[in-house]
This record gives structure tokens, sequence and C-alpha cells, in this order.
């Protein structure tokens, strides 16, 4: 589908006021129920093409983007991220506590497709010791 463009212009060519005339043209993108056969806009069907990540893999690699972002000064701490990401600090924190994970849990839930569910691991993130999470990890798995 070609994209639409929007074009204003003044009125009036020349005013008596000394007023320029501006014209503007802005692209318009199809809303998703205008677009095609009632389906998503082309660019969200492409995207479709590839497997989508699990939610808590896109958790645990944002809180790792999240603390670079402080170690590095971008952000002053968590409330500023919350800001920005229109969370509340409360979320915020829950996300941050994968990193309080083992390093190996961590990384498998980077690299694998596993559909582990977050509310599982936030009972994980409470156990201190790393041998004690994973232990915690194994039996919450195995009461599935």
């Amino acid at each position: 589908m070609p994209r639409k463009e929007l074009t204003t212009v003044a009125a009036e060519p020349t005013r008596e006021d000394g007023a320029i005339q501006v014209e503007t043209t802005l692209p318009v993108r199809p809303r998703r129920h205008e677009s095609g056969k009632g389906g998503p806009p082309a660019s969200v069907s492409d995207a479709g093409s590839r497997p989508r990540l699990p939610r808590i893999t896109r958790l645990m690699a944002l809180a790792i983007k999240f603390q670079d972002m402080i170690d590095r000064g971008e952000v002053r701490d968590y409330a500023d991220l919350a800001r920005l990401g229109y969370v509340t600090r409360a979320r915020l924190t829950q996300i941050m506590n994968l990193l309080l994970l083992a390093p190996d849990i961590q990384e498998s839930l980077l690299l694998s497709s596993s559909n582990a569910e977050e509310r599982g691991l936030r009972k994980v993130t409470k156990v201190v010791e790393w041998r004690d999470q994973r232990k915690c990890l194994i039996s919450s798995v195995a009461t599935k």
C-alpha cells in the first residue's frame, strides 16, 4: 500500500500583515485497522517471520541494558528509569531483581527459548545463595 501524504497550505498566498505562506507535507502511516486485509501493517507482518523471543528473555535483556545505563551514568537511579519507561518503581524493581539470579541462570534465560514464568523466577530471586537458587529453580520446574 503506498504511503499517503498530508499536505496543508495556507489559504491566502499573500497577506497584508506580511506573513509568509508555509506548506508542510507529512507522511501518514495507515492505522492497523486501515491496512490491507484487516491484518497488521506490513512492518508488523515482516517482523512475524522471525520467531518471537519469550517475555522472560526480553525482560532479562532489558534488566542488563538498564543496569548498563545506570553504570554509565545515563540515568541516575531506578526512579529515573521508571519515569522513562512509564512503569512504576515497583515494577522496575521486579525487572531489575532478575540480575540477582545466578549467572548461569541468567545465561539460560537469554539463550534458551524457555517459557519460564516471571512470577516463579521472582521466588528464586529472593534466595541469596546461587547454589540454592539452582535447587529452587529445579524444584519449581519439577512441580509444574
